[in-house]
């Protein structure tokens, strides 16, 4: 039986735990990581799951104001260093599963690349 390429249910939510991946699944892990979507997908995995624990939140009792103020209160914070630490939480992955760090700024390159062509042309020093 050939070795899966893709990770079962159980391989996904340990991926995403932190667990690494076998071998065989390099390909999905580096699709994952710089791939289309990649920075969608982080993300969802992080903000999602804890929207179920912030609404206990408005199981206080009071207002229903200050449950939602209080989940705001974790929830802002933790948008913002997720999308800061997009970039850190990539390399430590590419690394993690024995890929080159460098792969993780490669949309930032394509797109500077092809700022620097635009601008070249618009200038004429093409």
């Amino acid at each position: 039986m050939p070795e899966r390429t893709t990770p079962t249910l159980a391989q996904r939510i340990g991926y995403i735990c932190g667990r690494t991946l076998p071998p065989a699944m390099s390909e999905w892990v580096r699709n994952d990581l710089i791939g289309p979507g990649a920075t969608r997908r982080y993300l969802l995995r992080i903000l999602l799951p804890i929207i179920p624990v912030l609404c206990l939140f408005l199981l206080i009792p009071g207002p229903l104001w200050m449950g939602l103020a209080m989940m705001a209160l974790l929830y802002l914070p933790l948008i913002y260093f997720t999308v800061a630490l997009t970039y850190v939480f990539r390399r430590n992955k590419l690394i993690k599963h024995g890929f080159d760090p460098a792969l993780a700024e490669t949309d930032k390159r394509a797109r500077e690349a092809a700022d620097r062509h635009a601008y070249e042309q618009r200038h004429g020093r093409a």
